[in-house]
């Protein structure tokens, strides 16, 4: 390892980093990219590096990427050379700059916080000649580049950033208008930052430029602007008293028409829900990572420490009162939770937003946050809102009851009062939006009664009368609140979970909230959020860890600086095994755990940055990536027996170190795979498992898992053979894991685990679980169910193992391969289909198939065809439904020449049943029975055959059977004749072999 600089000091000329920091891959790469073309034009003419240039990209993508990149990075590190970099780039380019483009974005959203100054005014540089220049794809990256301003901030970065960016949209108005996404897009988030701006000279001159901006767009471009939603009339409001603002409010409430004869009135825009995107681009993306991290790994009662850190960095200040709206709106209209985090101990959306109310230290925040919350109930339609956005406020005050009424109070109070008082014209409106949602909160039993928080005793006499005169409907029932159930994003059903966590639910205790709900249309399946859990130290905080160090005792702390002073690998693996010395003696202090642990956190960051798997795989390299001073525990503990006093006191250390790395985990499990000290030793982490708060192998297995699916993929398929054939109780009992996998991988990667499927070096199903996985599965996105049938087809389980699977498919929502168990309905053609492809290709073994089935169903009696229905496997079909399928597929036949239903075993079969079956039965399928009318069955004894003509059948032309919806064909011979006693054992064996081949 190179030696580090000294702390605080820069490493590299693109980005900011510390003496703890580890070398940027990404600032590597183009460090190594630039290097390639100075070589290349180095003591050059300007005329003789422009053709070598050229002649360098014409070799191969890899060339043209390699140069593109180089002259990126000189622009943005070489101001002087900035001009003459843009002018090459666009010379030798061959991809309409889209290599740099996407870096651009890459770096706006994983790297903006740690540029240099230098580099970050030299980007925003760049963007203004891309838009200058007309280069398509520019305005993403604009957009991209408005996400950084943060709301609620008025440092000098931020307003230059605000006002470069504005500078940019003005100038190049002509450009802006092509495009209604960035008009609205700017509208929104100029609208917003107005708010921020005031008081000082310098700001009230930037505000003035927003509002004219602004203004110039509404009343220009107002129909591109309407697509914002009902959002928009929020942010009008909060400026409306400005002058130049006044006049347009003015106009939106009595003259809409001046803005567009397309815009009929305030309603029309109030009751248009306003998209994701728009309340997503005021977060920046580093307070998205933050949400989103906390959203789905921190555990309800752990938050403490997560929203602290975020209150300092983002929430300190009296002007960042104003963010605390656009926190909530975004909870409650982008963060919508999956029925997995649902059914965890993931801190709650209601939490989250009850901490941010409380955070309010201003009324008219306050006021704003209450708003924001309850905003979309003012309009609530069932049909085009959904549940998620107005189930937030009313678990606040569902859950805020016992430990802080008070809140459970102001916000009651809010929804009465906004309704007379939001906008008088339109308080029928408000009202029946309010009822609506209230309404829609019963319907989905968000909570199944309103009476115990309407009418609580801890609510002061004033407010309940209100309550009661405001919504007597739902003040009547006597009735406590039952479990709080949330609704199920993928079906927007309601799932079961309950909770009931309300005790200290804003202090050190409880925050939670959810996941993302995908678009109405998109099936409920929920999107996932590519972003990487908390990173503990940021640009401007150097690691510090003189809060912790100075609680150890002084031989302890002593090892710990030299730790820290120290760069070099090596010697930093034998400090740490110093380190781990010291927690093996008799005497080591345990109380010092926790604080250690902080300190080991805190100076190991860098090395969960970043791949952990080597890009080439070999001994050596694998070696290699287990040699960081962290795996030093991981050794220590592979080389002592389980019933050695230094084995849990370490395995303590290292749950202690989980709390504040949760990586750690899929680390210990990269470590048991690849290190040659560890063969054999995976059962280790079991033990680890139990040691940890969670104290649960399958949680904490399947929470590593998810992380290391988050961060690494390449290293989520190096660990699945080994955690399948090490853990399969935890693994294959559920889809869970699975899920993760086809989640995220691609066809190399699907191509690969097959592969070791079929070596036999991974099995992801056994013949117990395989159909419950693969019954979840079909909720999944279609490329997820692909790879999951893939792998399966690679496993070698009998299909019959998983035909019940047909009884869960959904019409017009799966493909099917098979019909026996499909219900009759009068849109679904399929089975008809299949049946008519099957007539005509193998009529004859469909007909004994039938013939069987037919006979089977209508000898059992009704009791007992419907207990085999709810007790077996495989439900049975019931004889209706066989008739209903056969009269479908007569209709169907009507028209052509088919002779399916002159064969002899449909004609018996038929026969058969209406010998036997009730009145009703042959009235509703006369015309299926009539077909056998004069068919004389040969094989009966005399006495029994019909006093009818005795002639064979005529091929009815007109006449086809309905289709027979079959279930598992039941046995060809399984009832040879009508009448006929049959050996019962015979016939029955026969009758189940058929199952099979019907089935085919």
């Amino acid at each position: 390892m190179e030696p580090s600089p000294a702390k605080g000091k820069p490493q590299g000329r693109l980005l900011v980093s510390t003496t703890l920091d580890a070398k940027d891959e990404l600032e590597e790469r183009l460090e190594r990219c630039v290097g390639i073309v100075t070589s290349l034009i180095n003591g050059l003419s300007e005329r003789e590096a422009n053709d070598t240039l050229i002649a360098h990209v014409c070799k191969g993508s890899q060339q043209h990427e390699e140069v593109c990149l180089g002259l990126f990075s000189l622009l943005l590190t070489e101001p002087a050379q900035a001009q003459r970099c843009y002018r090459d780039l666009t010379l030798v380019n061959r991809d309409g700059m889209n290599v740099v483009l996407i870096k651009i974005n890459q770096i706006l959203m994983e790297k903006f916080l740690k540029l240099q100054d230098v580099c970050r005014t030299q980007l925003v540089w760049l963007v203004r000649e891309l838009v200058k220049n007309g280069v398509i794809g520019a305005d993403g990256v604009l957009m991209t580049l408005m996400k950084q301003i943060a709301g609620g901030d008025i440092s000098s970065k931020n307003l230059w950033l605000a006002e470069n960016v504005l500078e940019i949209l003005v100038d190049q108005r002509e450009w802006v208008l092509k495009s209604g996404m960035l008009i609205a897009m700017s509208v929104y988030t100029y609208l917003r930052l107005i708010v921020d701006h005031h008081g000082s000279p310098q700001l009230l001159v930037l505000r003035q430029k927003e509002v004219d901006f602004c203004i110039g767009l509404l009343r220009e471009k107002f129909m591109d602007c309407f697509i914002i939603g009902r959002d928009l009339v929020r942010l009008l409001q909060n400026v409306a008293r400005i002058p130049e603002m006044e006049l347009l409010w003015k106009d939106l409430l009595h003259n809409p028409q001046t803005l567009s004869p397309q815009f009929t009135g305030l309603l029309q825009l109030l009751t248009a829900r306003t998209s994701r995107k728009f309340l997503a681009c005021r977060l920046t993306p580093d307070m998205e990572t933050k949400l989103l991290f906390m959203t789905s790994r921190v555990r309800f009662g752990q938050q403490k420490r997560y929203q602290d850190w975020f209150q300092r960095q983002y929430l300190s200040t009296a002007d960042s009162q104003s963010l605390r709206c656009d926190l909530i709106r975004y909870i409650c209209g982008v963060v919508h939770p999956s029925n997995e985090v649902l059914s965890s101990d993931i801190l709650p959306r209601w939490a989250i937003i009850g901490w941010l109310l409380t955070t309010c230290t201003s009324n008219v925040a306050a006021s704003n946050a209450k708003l924001a919350l309850f905003y979309d109930w003012l309009f609530f339609n069932p049909e085009k809102d959904s549940i998620m956005n107005i189930e937030p406020a009313i678990l606040v005050m569902h859950h805020s009851m016992k430990p802080h009424p008070a809140i459970t109070a102001t916000l009651l109070d809010f929804m009465c009062r906004i309704i007379p008082h939001f906008y008088p014209p339109l308080e029928g409106h408000v009202r029946q939006g309010v009822f609506n949602s209230l309404n829609f909160i019963m319907e989905k039993r968000v909570l199944a009664h309103l009476a115990p928080l309407f009418d609580n005793p801890k609510l002061d006499r004033e407010l309940r009368s209100m309550l009661r005169d405001r919504f007597p409907e739902f003040c009547s029932s006597p009735s406590p609140p039952v479990e709080v159930k949330m609704e199920e994003s993928a079906s927007m059903e309601m799932d079961n979970h309950v909770l009931e966590k309300e005790d200290g639910c804003y202090d050190n205790t409880e925050a939670a909230f959810s996941d993302d709900e995908e678009e109405m249309n998109n099936k409920g399946k929920k999107r996932e959020f590519r972003f990487h859990p908390i990173k503990e130290a940021y640009i401007e905080e150097p690691a510090d860890i003189t809060p912790f160090v100075d609680q150890l005792d002084d031989t302890l702390k002593e090892k710990v600086l030299q730790l820290q002073k120290e760069s070099d690998a090596e010697m930093q693996c034998e400090m740490m095994q110093d380190i781990v010395d010291l927690i093996l003696e008799e005497d080591f202090d345990s109380e010092q755990m926790s604080t250690l642990a902080s300190c080991l956190a805190e100076l190991f960051k860098g090395h969960f940055r970043g791949d952990v798997l080597p890009e080439e795989i070999t001994e050596e390299s694998l070696e290699e990536s287990v040699s960081k001073p962290v795996c030093l525990i991981f050794r220590n503990l592979c080389q002592m027996q389980e019933d050695n006093s230094g084995f849990s006191v370490l395995l303590d250390m290292l749950a202690e170190l989980y709390q504040k790395q949760p990586k750690i985990g899929y680390h210990l499990l990269y470590y048991l795979k690849a290190s040659k000290a560890a063969m054999g030793k995976m059962s280790l982490y079991e033990s680890f498992a139990q040691a940890t708060a969670l104290g649960d192998l399958h949680t904490c297995l399947m929470m590593d898992m998810k992380a290391c699916q988050e961060d690494d993929v390449r290293l989520l398929c190096y660990l699945t053979p080994s955690i399948y054939s090490e853990f399969p109780d935890e693994t294959l009992r559920s889809g869970e894991l699975l899920n993760m996998i086809v989640a995220v991988i691609d066809s190399t990667q699907l191509q690969e685990l097959m592969c070791h499927v079929m070596m036999g070096d991974l099995v992801m199903f056994r013949k117990d679980s395989v159909l419950n996985i693969l019954i979840q599965s079909l909720d999944w996105e279609t490329f997820e169910q692909y790879s999951t049938w893939q792998l399966f087809l690679a496993h070698s389980i009998p299909l019959e193992t998983i035909i019940p699977i047909l009884q869960h498919l959904k019409y017009k929502e799966e493909m099917v391969k098979m019909v026996l168990s499909r219900p009759c309905h009068p849109e679904d053609q399929f089975t008809t289909s299949i049946l008519r492809h099957w007539a005509a290709k193998h009529d004859d073994v469909l007909g004994e198939h039938i013939k069987a089935l037919l006979i089977k169903n209508n000898n059992l009696p009704r009791k007992r065809q419907s207990l085999r229905s709810s007790s077996s496997k495989l439900a049975q079909l019931t004889l209706e439904q066989i008739l209903e399928h056969m009269d479908n597929l007569r209709l169907n036949l009507s028209n052509t020449k088919h002779n399916f239903f002159t064969q002899t075993p449909i004609l018996q079969a038929l026969q058969h049943v209406q010998a036997s079956c009730d009145e009703a039965h042959k009235m509703r399928f006369s015309d299926l029975f009539s077909l056998a009318e004069e068919f004389e069955d040969s094989s009966k004894p005399l006495k029994s055959r019909r006093k009818a003509p005795t002639m064979n059948v005529r091929a009815r032309k007109g006449a086809a059977p309905p289709a027979s919806n079959e279930e598992e064909s039941a046995s060809s011979s399984a009832s040879e004749e009508e009448d006929s006693k049959p050996k019962a054992p015979k016939r029955k064996r026969k009758g189940s072999s058929a199952v099979g081949s019907d089935s085919d």
